[in-house]
């Protein structure tokens, strides 16, 4: 499986890498999704980094807790609530919440940000939108109204813009993700698997073989500069390309697509 190494990732999914600050999530990969195996971990060592070069301080006017405790709900979790619109002058770091928010970012009122999160510079984070955790996102990047983000890296300048859902998924630099298109995560399960409340891991065949993914959540692995038409839906397992096309109301299958995939009603995935 030589083709997800850390060596190919140029080749075929991130030929930006080196501009996104946290490149090294990659650096121990033996497949192209391990980041996602350990993110909170990851998170705990991005933060970390954060918090050796600057101190809490209180939140702006705008922004308050989610308060778990006030409401008597454990399924609220902990976060941050944006009650009116707020441009960061400078980075936010709450560190208790482990949440950083890099500065020059825009947060809309009515957007919930849970631990842990990392929001880089320069970035939108518009109307209603909810970021439920485990989630990196870099420079000048757009999680839009009404799209949830979960378990996900989001590299620079990738707009995830209007009613979208990302879960359990990679986003290299570039990225645009027309409005309604979805990342799906969880493949269909039996009656008996829902009773026992047990997923199984995510598994794809590649070059005729089967690969365990480890991952009982999986969406998608977005290469560079890869377009989403409006309504496209991504079945979990989905590994695709940079420089691919993506036509609205498309569904792609799991498995892997090469560079420059073009996938339309008649002509899914052929090379651009």
């Amino acid at each position: 499986m030589g083709r997800f190494l850390v060596m190919k990732l140029s080749e075929n999914f991130f030929s930006q890498l080196s501009e996104f600050e946290h490149h090294e999530i990659f650096q121990a990969a033996q497949n192209i999704w391990d980041p996602l195996k350990d993110i909170d971990q990851t998170l705990a060592a991005i933060l970390e980094k954060y918090s050796e070069n600057s101190t809490d301080c209180a939140l702006p006017s705008g922004i308050v807790l989610l308060d778990a405790n006030a409401t008597g709900s454990k399924k609220l979790g902990r976060g941050l609530y944006i009650e009116k619109a707020v441009e960061l002058s400078e980075p936010l770091s709450v560190s208790n919440l482990g949440i950083h928010v890099g500065a020059g970012t825009l947060l809309e009122p009515t957007v919930v940000i849970k631990s842990s999160t990392v929001i880089g510079e320069h970035c939108e984070v518009r109307q209603g939108a909810y970021i439920r955790g485990n989630v990196v996102v870099g420079n000048h990047s757009v999680i839009g109204h009404a799209t949830e983000v979960k378990n996900s890296i989001l590299m620079n300048h990738t707009h995830a813009g209007h009613f979208n859902y990302v879960g359990d998924s990679i986003l290299g630099s570039h990225v645009n993700m027309g409005a309604g298109s979805r990342l799906a995560n969880l493949e269909f399960r039996t009656a008996r698997e829902k009773l026992d409340e047990t997923i199984r891991p995510t598994e794809l065949k590649i070059e005729q073989e089967t690969v365990a993914t480890g991952l009982k959540k999986f969406g998608a692995v977005l290469g560079d500069y890869v377009e989403l038409g409006c309504n496209a839906v991504l079945c979990p397992g989905v590994l695709v390309g940079k420089e691919s096309w993506i036509a609205p109301n498309v569904t792609v299958p799991k498995g892997y697509y090469p560079p420059g995939s073009i996938f339309s009603p008649k002509a899914r995935g052929k090379n651009l």
